[in-house]
């Protein structure tokens, strides 16, 4: 019955979606007060209600303090998972984000900008890892990513830049971590995309996963 969407984030026509005579709401220019009157009154007005994200609400959406809100007000939520920018990238690029003997582990994280980032999990430490790492809400920082993470990462190591992943207008900047930067800066990426680094986004395969080998046995293949 009521819908209160992320339009800075997503696209008018899946409004479409909506069934006649919905009452919509951009939370764009509202703030967090704001949005939650109009969630919470609506629904003590027995009306059903969608506070639509783009991702997976788990991942930068400051979903926590929208929840607050409805556990304080008694009001009955569930929290429907999306598709996480991190994802549709790896789909974009056609790649696993982990791979057999080359990469087990995931870092999703962010570079500091007007949020702080604990000092324990800056880039530079991070990198020690070598892990395959997904940056959010930081293309417009790139270089400063870019330095960071080389404390850890060798140059030639494989880098991407995915804009708005699984649009239409997606666009994707492939290179190293030595020239990732101004490859990205010559495409005029500055927001809505992911920076993803890590072996496992290159096209060398070293080893091939055990899973559907004829010598690998399990409960379901013997």
């Amino acid at each position: 019955d009521v819908v209160v969407y992320t339009g800075s984030l997503i696209k008018e026509k899946i409004l479409c979606c909506c069934k006649e005579g919905v009452e919509i709401h951009n939370s764009a220019s509202m703030d967090l007060d704001e949005i939650m009157k109009v969630i919470i009154g609506a629904s003590k007005e027995g009306k059903r209600v969608v506070r639509l994200h783009t991702g997976d609400p788990s991942l930068y959406s400051a979903m926590a303090d929208q929840i607050d809100f409805l556990e304080n007000a008694c009001v009955p939520y569930e929290v429907i998972p999306g598709v996480s920018a991190a994802l549709a990238s790896a789909a974009s690029l056609k790649t696993e984000l982990t791979m057999a003997e080359v990469c087990q582990t995931v870092i999703l994280t962010r570079y500091p900008g007007r949020t702080p980032v604990p000092e324990t999990e800056r880039l530079s430490a991070l990198a020690a890892h070598r892990a395959t790492v997904c940056v959010f809400l930081s293309v417009s920082m790139i270089e400063d990513v870019v330095k960071e993470l080389s404390e850890g990462y060798p140059p030639e190591t494989p880098a991407a830049v995915v804009y708005r992943a699984s649009w239409e207008d997606e666009r994707v900047i492939r290179g190293t971590l030595a020239d990732i930067a101004p490859r990205v800066k010559e495409a005029g990426i500055k927001k809505h995309a992911v920076i993803i680094v890590g072996k496992s986004i290159g096209p060398q395969r070293p080893a091939r996963s055990r899973l559907y080998s004829k010598d690998f046995k399990h409960g379901f293949r013997k």
